[in-house]
């Protein structure tokens, strides 16, 4: 930006900073239909404002330079916080590009075309830094979201003393065969159990992939001294790991998880020589 281009710029905004801040705050407000109160917006507006004041008087307009460090460091928290709060890009962008709308008759009016482009541009670069940023945001939230949904998808309860379950629902995939390892592990450590039931009552369908999944936490749970049953063989189940061919060797296997607690309670006592869970309870 020329010299005389980047003075009149910087008089415009500098002697007009109230009235086109408290304009601009006006235009985002309205746009975000209620959703931010005004002091909110007039606090995030009023920080980015200044700082695109000082960024300017060092007179280069390179947006990933230095000089705008702290205009990019500002448009970076507000766009992860309207992330947060469910704002979309456009949304987020809008209040830097609405800038443009509140000094467009300012510049234009007074002929300042080539001002008005060059700052123009400008925000231009900074809108697609801020969508970059929110962006990369959203995905963070959706992979954290996704983490929280696979942990609460993979619970394991504790069924009776000695005896922890697993009751699986939906697609049994590598991050989720990980998950529940870890889980069924630490809680056969944390309960001292010795019996594992991985009910698959709620999967919808087993091939190939899922068995080998089901396998390998089931050679972990024994790794920790523990039996393991596989609940939940369904007709179709069955049917179906019959004509793939596949060998679930000497693992127990039980149609539903109150065949698989009988049997493990059965265990328990052929293990003590007592009735099982007499001194403890459910």
């Amino acid at each position: 930006m020329g010299q005389d281009n980047s003075d009149r710029l910087l008089s415009l905004l500098t002697d007009g900073q109230d009235d086109i801040l408290a304009r601009w705050v006006r235009t985002v407000t309205s746009s975000l239909a209620g959703r931010l109160t005004p002091a909110e917006v007039q606090q995030d507006l009023t920080e980015l404002y200044r700082a695109l004041l000082v960024a300017l008087r060092q007179g280069d307009t390179a947006t990933r330079g230095e000089q705008f460090g702290e205009v990019r460091s500002l448009l970076a928290e507000l766009s992860r916080n309207r992330a947060r709060q469910g704002f979309s890009p456009t949304e987020t962008a809008f209040s830097l590009f609405s800038l443009k709308e509140v000094l467009e008759p300012a510049l234009v009016g007074n002929t300042d075309l080539a001002v008005y482009a060059r700052f123009s541009r400008v925000l231009d670069d900074l809108g697609l830094y801020t969508v970059e940023v929110h962006a990369k945001a959203r995905e963070e939230i959706i992979s954290a979201q996704a983490e929280q949904l696979l942990e609460l998808s993979t619970p394991v309860v504790k069924l009776w003393d000695g005896i922890v379950g697993v009751p699986l629902v939906g697609t049994l995939d590598s991050a989720r065969t990980q998950v529940v390892m870890e889980k069924l592990l630490q809680s056969l450590l944390d309960q001292n159990a010795t019996h594992a039931i991985v009910d698959i009552t709620g999967v919808p369908s087993v091939d190939t992939q899922v068995a080998q999944h089901l396998l390998k936490t089931v050679v972990a749970a024994r790794m920790m001294g523990a039996e393991c049953t596989i609940s939940g063989i369904r007709p179709q189940i069955a049917q179906t790991i019959v004509a793939l061919g596949i060998e679930f060797g000497d693992i127990t296997t039980k149609a539903t998880l109150a065949d698989a607690l009988r049997h493990a309670l059965h265990r328990i006592q052929q293990a003590t020589g007592a009735p099982a869970g007499i001194g403890g309870t459910a």
